[in-house]
């Protein structure tokens, strides 16, 4: 129950924290900007990756564009663009969020951009400058506002070089001349926009709101059927569940399974025991379950329920690594819905993986058998007889599981070819309907099974036989392409490297 008023609250208080901050400069408190400190980390990572690809590129390609690109665009906070106006109309009234040199935290704005180009007739110098405000906000409670103007000039061809410190301890930044171009740079200080701080927080911000008021909802509707359920029935039901056999009580060895199993168990199962569709979900999942084997641990609502909580499950696991790992930039927030999605789905997509592997294992098993089979009616056992020999002597595999659960049925009443059907019904593969159908017809009839079995094992085995054939004339196929596309350009570079490196050596 804790685990579901726990979803009550998470999304109230991640939309509170997001209100903390504002819009404009005066409205961004100290609050916003030690909430978003731990962003600073990120985007500098963001920045050192962008930095190490452009030098990356400079090792590779050794272009002076390209140096001089990487130069300018290290520690770069913004330049003067040749159009002064394109500067202004991108970077004035700009806000940035910031880390002074000594660490404590604060806000600038740039108030304006000027740029003046010198002439040689009117001995006019060239010059950059800008005006920003900002505020440091100290220990205690304590503020540093500095209202600052910083202005460099080319003193015959030389420029000059001005920096600035906004807590009085340290340089912060500097506004200086590199490879032609006016730049504004960090010093010992870490400072982005403050859109970049919003992004951060604000991404996928729409989509989560969406998925957080569907999972309150769920939340709500499966709180209040717990609530008002009628507990008599709920006891009974438990005392039903406890009375079943150890076999049913086991969790198979899957991972998921085994940790989602008790919350969709005890909060989801109940749920889709009292919706109106539940036939239509018994109908649905219960051959699936069958074939798979898994009809021992899962019933068809619970299996329903499992899907239902994976769309909550999936997404909490993943959120509670992002924020645990620290990959909160390589693992983004927009993909919560994807992961909610693929969890309701997982599910179908874990068990069909187990029909296959269930039903290829009674294909290898089925011909020492039913071989088994034959010879223990040729020794005088009857079928129901000669079939429990089998069970008790052959090795475990599924289709014992099978016949094990096929002797019950027929011991509760139920006849040998109802029986057999339902065991065709449960496997779902074309060589057990067929040894199904086959012995129906005999019994009917009341022919001698031992040469049927016979025959029956040898089709099965020169079946197997054909699908190993076919699966060896599929991996030709399949091998053709990688040959195409990675051997074969492997085996023309060994043959002609020589030959192109001879050229350029003589060359």
């Amino acid at each position: 129950m804790k685990f579901l008023y726990a979803l009550l609250i998470i999304f109230p208080v991640l939309s509170a924290n997001a209100q903390q901050c504002g819009r404009s400069f005066e409205e961004v408190p100290v609050s916003c900007i030690q909430n978003l400190s731990s962003n600073f980390e990120k985007l500098e990572k963001r920045e050192q990756k962008r930095i190490e690809t452009l030098e990356r590129a400079i090792e590779e390609n050794k272009e002076g564009n390209v140096i001089k690109l990487a130069e300018i665009e290290k520690d770069l906070i913004f330049m003067f663009d040749r159009d002064i106006e394109k500067t202004r109309k991108e970077y004035e009234d700009k806000i940035f969020l910031f880390q002074s040199a000594t660490g404590l935290y604060g806000k600038l704005i740039i108030k304006s951009i000027s740029k003046t180009v010198g002439s040689t007739k009117e001995e006019t110098k060239s010059t950059c400058s800008m005006f920003i405000n900002s505020v440091v906000f100290g220990p205690k409670g304590s503020e540093i506002v500095k209202n600052v103007t910083l202005s460099i000039e080319s003193i015959a061809g030389a420029w000059s070089v001005d920096r600035v410190s906004l807590d009085e301890k340290g340089t912060d930044f500097v506004l200086r001349r590199e490879h032609g171009i006016c730049v504004f740079k960090r010093v010992n200080a870490y400072a982005f926009p403050y859109k970049k701080f919003i992004q951060e927080e604000e991404e996928g911000k729409v989509i989560l709101l969406y998925f957080g008021l569907f999972l309150i909802g769920l939340s709500i509707f499966l709180v209040a059927r717990t609530i008002f359920q009628d507990d008599e029935r709920y006891k009974a039901k438990e005392k039903l569940e406890d009375a079943e056999v150890d076999e049913k009580r086991e969790t198979p060895n899957d991972f998921v399974l085994k940790y989602s199993r008790p919350f969709f168990k005890r909060y989801f199962t109940p749920v889709i025991m009292g919706m109106k569709g539940r036939r239509k979900i018994k109908e649905k999942y219960k051959r699936t379950l069958a074939s798979s084997g898994m009809n021992k641990f899962l019933s068809p609502e619970d299996f329903y329920a499992f899907k239902l909580f994976l769309i909550i499950g999936f997404p909490i696991v993943y959120l509670g690594l992002r924020s645990f790992l620290e990959v909160e930039e390589d693992w983004p927030l927009s993909l919560t819905p994807v992961i909610s999605i693929a969890g309701f789905f997982y599910p179908d997509v874990w068990i069909k993986g187990k029909i296959a592997q269930r039903q290829k294992e009674i294909t290898l098993s089925m011909p020492f058998i039913v071989d088994m089979l034959a010879l223990s009616v040729e020794a005088g056992l009857d079928f129901v007889a000669a079939m429990q020999r089998v069970i008790e002597k052959a090795p475990p595999s599924p289709l014992v599981d099978e016949f094990e659960t096929m002797i019950k049925e027929t011991k509760i009443g139920l006849s040998r070819a109802e029986a057999l059907r339902q065991l065709s019904w449960r496997v779902d593969t074309l060589p057990v309907a067929s040894f199904c159908a086959t012995l129906i017809s005999a019994d009917a009839v009341g022919a001698d099974i031992a040469p049927i079995l016979k025959t029956l094992a040898k089709e099965i085995r020169q079946k197997r036989s054909s699908m190993a054939e076919q699966e060896g004339a599929k991996a030709a196929t399949k091998i053709l392409l990688p040959m195409i596309f990675i051997t074969l350009p492997a085996v023309l570079l060994i043959i002609a490297a020589p030959m192109v490196m001879k050229l350029m050596g003589g060359e």
